[in-house]
C-alpha cells in the first residue's frame, strides 16, 4: 500500500509531462503537414 504513495504522484507527473510535450509539438507546428515528409523522401532534390 505504501508504494502507491510513490507511484500515483509519479504517474500523474508522467502524464503531465506527456501532455506538455504534446502541447509543445502542436504549437511548434509538428503536425501541420504530415504528408510532405513522406513525399520529400521520394523527390530528387
Amino acid at each position: 500500500m505504501e508504494i502507491l504513495y510513490l507511484l500515483v504522484p509519479l504517474s500523474v507527473a508522467l502524464v503531465f509531462l506527456i501532455l506538455v510535450g504534446l502541447w509543445w509539438a502542436v504549437n511548434r507546428g509538428q503536425f501541420e503537414d504530415i504528408e510532405a515528409e513522406g513525399e520529400r523522401i521520394l523527390r530528387n532534390d
